[in-house]
């Protein structure tokens, strides 16, 4: 076996072996979940923004109907 052979398959041993460090400590230590990961998730969704829009579409229903209600009384 040559001296260079040696070397470089030592070489691909360290890159493996910090891959595998890498994806161990994923495992361990997974990311937190948190609410600011899924900030812009639906950006330039026309399913989500038809969604929203019939949300705030009720919501002004809603306000229009507390204020009559206010206003009679």
């Amino acid at each position: 076996m040559s001296q260079a052979t040696l070397e470089q398959r030592v070489s691909s041993l360290e890159k493996q072996l910090a891959e595998l460090r890498t994806q161990l400590a994923k495992i361990r230590h997974p990311p937190a979940k948190d609410w600011r990961r899924t900030f812009g998730m639906f950006d330039n969704d026309e399913g989500m923004k038809a969604i929203f829009d019939e949300a705030l579409r009720l919501r002004e229903v809603d306000r229009q109907r507390v204020r009559r209600r206010a206003k009679n009384q």
